[in-house]
This record gives C-alpha cells, structure tokens and sequence, in this order.
C-alpha cells in the first residue's frame, strides 16, 4: 500500500495562502537528528519529500528513500520513476542536506543538486527532457513524508527523526537571468492520501527559523499535515 502525509507549502498574501507564479526551484535542508533504527517492512521504503509539480500535475523529487535492507540515499525521481541515486553524498546522522531542484526552460534541463552543509560536498545531476511537452514552471510545492509497504495495509515506524528547514521556492532573477532569487514560503496547507488512517509520526516544533517554515518529523501519531498561518 501507498501512503503520504505533509503540507503543500505557500506564501500568504492579504491573509490568503497562494503558490507563487513563475516558479521555476525549489528548496529545503533536511537535517539527520536521530536513527530510530530500521522497522521497515520487507520489500518496502520510505522517502523524505522534496517534491514539486508543474502545472501538467507532472511530480519532480528529491528525496531521501530508506530500505527495507538498510540502503539508505538520496534519489531524484522524474514522474514517479528512479532517475538517478546520489553516489558521493550519503545520508549521515547530524549532517544537513540541501536539496534543490531547478527547471531550467531554456536547455530543457532539470537540475537536482545536493549539498552536504557540514562537509560541502556538492553533488548534481541533470535530466535532460529535449523532446517532451513538459512546463518548465512549478504549480505546487510539497513537504512530509511517503510509505509504500509491500507486506501489510499500514504505514510503518519511521526510520529517521529529522527536522526539514529553508522551505523556499526560487524565482529568475530579474538582473542575472543566470540566476536564481530564492524566497521563503511562509505558510503551509495540510494535505494526506485521504485514506483516514492514524500515522506513525508527528509534526514538531513548527516554526519560522531564519525567515523561513521549520518542522521536525519525530515518532508519534497523526491523522493530518501541518497547517500553519492559513
């Protein structure tokens, strides 16, 4: 079975929760606090979400995905399909992860790219998309979590307690069209697989760190994301 819970995220305007136009990145840093220890099912795994949609619904993640075998890394996934695992950059409790995903319209390119914040290590992988009718503007942001158990009809134990900051989207920049303006969201929507069911986790400490949403995903119960400001 498949699971999700988390928030799309947003920038409140006159007190009204909108996503942006022409968002073209967005942003995060995912930081290791703690390793519950693997209870995932056989066959099975979960991801830490980076993800966003343009406005054909098209899913574009960077994820952090741990195994049922203990393989722990980080992917970038292209409409639901494994595109490329991150081999120099590996998932190491107490270091933070910047992950940026980055649609560049003019080379028809999208840019994953993960930075180690303790040892500044950078990798970067680019899917190139020539020939398919893809918009390269971002309609929708989403943060939280994913399961897909392949033994039972429940999500599982998570395996890391981790805490999810620098919630951003990135815009061109005006003056360098090389660059790319990021801004904060400042508010977030709670959103789920709708299929009413209590999850193994809980959404803490939500807050506005450095201008920017701030939450941890620690062991727990929910039955829905984050709502906050909106």
């Amino acid at each position: 079975m498949h699971y999700w819970i988390g928030s799309f995220c947003r920038v409140l305007d006159k007190h009204k929760p909108l996503f942006p136009r022409s968002v073209i990145a967005a942003s995060d840093i995912i930081t290791l606090i703690a390793d519950n220890g693997n209870q995932i099912p056989d066959k099975s795994w979960m991801l830490y979400l980076l993800e966003i949609f343009n406005s054909q619904n098209i899913a574009v993640e960077l994820n952090l995905i741990c195994q049922f075998d203990n393989q722990d890394y980080f992917e970038a996934i292209f409409q639901g399909v494994n595109q490329y695992r991150f081999k120099h950059i590996l998932p190491i409790v107490g270091h933070s992860y910047l992950r940026q995903i980055v649609m560049d319209s003019q080379t028809r390119l999208i840019k994953y790219i993960l930075s180690d914040q303790n040892t500044r290590q950078s990798e970067t992988f680019g899917l190139s998309l020539p020939n398919m009718n893809f918009g390269f503007i971002a309609a929708n942001h989403f943060t939280g979590i994913e399961w897909w158990n392949k033994i039972s009809n429940i999500p599982y134990p998570m395996r890391y307690i981790v805490e999810i900051s620098q919630l951003m989207f990135g815009l061109n920049d005006p003056i360098d069209s090389e660059s790319i303006t990021y801004l904060p969201h400042n508010a977030l929507i709670p959103n789920s697989d709708g299929s009413g069911t209590k999850y193994p986790i809980s959404f803490q400490n939500i807050r506005i760190k450095d201008d920017c949403i701030c939450y941890t995903v620690q062991p727990g119960n929910c039955y829905t994301g984050i709502r906050y400001k909106c």
